[in-house]
């Protein structure tokens, strides 16, 4: 059975490092004594060595230990014999693109669907959709496909902003992209705003967290979630 927590971001204005969703964490992860990070994504350019010792840190507050995926040999049968894994954020071109130069993007979707917890944020949530094609990134790289995980039956456009109506920016906002995106794709998006994040059980989904979460389908009006809403209904 799918176990999964998917986060908008990894911090909150005025937080630390996954300190929000610890307490979450604790109970997702109490089965595993390590977690397997996949570093990929690399925010900011920061190395897997450095990223994965950010992760460690915030990791034992739960009493977790971590290590990189990177610092195995063999990649696929990493993923299989782990006991919970995190995919992190930052650019999801790079991370999609390592994942298949790798090979193991479709094993990291077996593993998962057959019941290894597993968490990301941002770009590590991106993945969990149908494609990778509603994230906020640049292209940096030219992954080999666009298709990521599909654990969950539609796509999602994490740290989702609102258009600020005292603003005098008269560029696109969040919800033009999404728009755009549903020109020429009839996938369902969820916006998952800051602080927000989706729990996997199953085939049940449920919007945790404080904030609303804006659905985009298209040809259709964007409506608002409520939190601990179930969500196994949008396909």
């Amino acid at each position: 059975m799918k176990k999964l927590i998917i986060a908008s971001t990894s911090t909150v204005h005025g937080g630390t490092y996954l300190d929000y969703l610890l307490p979450t964490l604790e109970n997702h992860f109490k089965d595993c004594r390590e977690i397997l990070f996949i570093p990929y994504a690399r925010p900011g350019g920061i190395s897997h060595e450095d990223y994965t010792a950010n992760v460690r840190l915030a990791f034992a507050k739960i009493n977790k230990t971590v290590r990189g995926l990177h610092e195995f040999e063999n990649p696929i049968e990493t993923i299989q014999k782990s006991q919970g894994i995190f995919t992190g954020g930052g650019n999801t071109f790079l991370l999609v693109t390592q994942l298949y130069q790798n090979n193991i993007m479709e094993i990291l979707a077996q593993t998962v669907e057959n019941g290894t917890p597993y968490l990301g944020s941002s770009a590590g949530s991106n993945i969990t959709g149908l494609t990778m094609q509603t994230t906020n990134d640049m292209p940096i790289i030219y992954p080999p496909s666009f298709s990521t995980l599909g654990l969950i039956p539609f796509n999602l456009n994490p740290h989702y902003l609102d258009p600020d109506t005292n603003s005098k920016h008269m560029g696109e906002t969040r919800e033009t992209r999404i728009k755009e995106f549903h020109a020429f794709n009839t996938t369902p998006v969820l916006g998952l705003r800051e602080g927000s994040w989706l729990e996997v059980t199953g085939d049940k989904i449920t919007l945790k967290g404080s904030l609303t979460a804006r659905l985009f389908r298209q040809n259709e009006t964007p409506t608002e979630l409520e939190p601990e809403s179930d969500l196994s209904w949008i396909k």
